[in-house]
């Protein structure tokens, strides 16, 4: 038997902060426990079942969220039932995540097929971990809509021993060309009280974000800004910024494999005279760059030619 979080459990402090600022508060307040439940329904876990990667958010031991990425055959990723997702894959030692799953652990995870644009959310934490992989319990689970998601078609390649991975204090001229040509990546934001809290909402999120080539701008040296387009006004990205700054982004060399994770602190940008600068866009987000990892060919697959989202401004 399922049962439906209370209020409090869906939304934390910062989303309904800034649910309040757009007056979507109470619209939210009666929808949210009805979209943003704690099982998955069989829809999802048929889902996450057919999927050849999936997209993971964690927390290092100084507080750091982390964007990470796992691959395998259609089927690494199953829902024995509905309070639970097992992950039969575990990830390279030089991934940040490879230190994060201990028992306990908040997880974000996003399910998303590129190809067809569906994604969906999934909010837990480690429950066991072996040799094969690992074990999620499932804490929050909503769907997420299509829109700004680019399709393209993957294709596996054997997997490879890890390179060592590049440690970089700034972004260098390799890393400024994949970003500036990026339509897609991946943010993982906390919870202050992540890893720490006991509430359903007090926990790790990942979530997709993508726009035409050229959709992160540089501001400067080591800043990033990027435009926050409508979308289901749930807040969850920026409502965990707005209570804790620190996040990590994941680009992606589609066509490489090779995996980008940039350590920002981030902001909702506010200052009329940056915003001028900008397209006009509702909100913008503002990265101070504080470091980044290179992974070379991580990912074992490879991705054809982007099909840009029909949503895109």
């Amino acid at each position: 038997m399922t049962t439906q979080p209370t209020l409090g459990e869906v939304f934390h402090a910062g989303e309904r902060a800034l649910q309040a600022e757009d007056g979507v508060r109470e619209q939210l307040a009666m929808v949210g426990t009805r979209v943003i439940r704690d099982h998955m329904p069989q829809q999802h876990r048929d889902f996450f079942a057919q999927l050849p990667l999936l997209v993971l958010g964690s927390v290092d031991a100084q507080g750091q969220p982390w964007a990470s990425v796992l691959a395998g055959a259609p089927g690494f990723v199953q829902a024995p039932d509905a309070r639970t997702l097992r992950v039969g894959a575990l990830p390279a030692a030089n991934d940040p995540l490879a230190a994060a799953l201990s028992t306990g652990a908040p997880l974000g995870v996003l399910g998303i097929e590129l190809p067809t644009r569906r994604r969906n959310r999934m909010n837990g934490t480690v429950s066991a971990r072996d040799a094969a992989g690992f074990t999620i319990d499932v804490q929050q689970s909503f769907g997420n809509c299509p829109r700004y998601i680019q399709a393209r078609a993957p294709t596996a390649v054997p997997a490879r021993q890890p390179a060592a991975t590049e440690r970089l204090a700034r972004l260098d001229d390799e890393a400024h060309r994949l970003i500036a040509g990026a339509d897609t990546f991946f943010i993982a934001t906390a919870h202050p009280a992540a890893g720490h809290g006991t509430a359903r909402d007090e926990g790790v999120d990942v979530s997709h974000r993508g726009g035409a080539p050229g959709f992160v701008l540089p501001l400067g040296e080591g800043e990033l800004a990027v435009p926050d387009f409508d979308g289901n006004r749930f807040f969850n990205t920026l409502g965990n910024l707005l209570l804790q700054p620190a996040a990590g982004l994941l680009f992606i060399d589609f066509e490489s494999g090779d995996l980008l994770h940039v350590q920002v602190r981030g902001h909702i940008e506010t200052d009329g005279a940056v915003r001028a600068r900008m397209p006009p866009v509702e909100r913008w987000l503002r990265f101070e760059v504080t470091g980044a990892l290179r992974r070379r060919a991580a990912l074992p697959l490879r991705w054809g030619p982007a099909a840009l989202s029909p949503y895109l401004p």
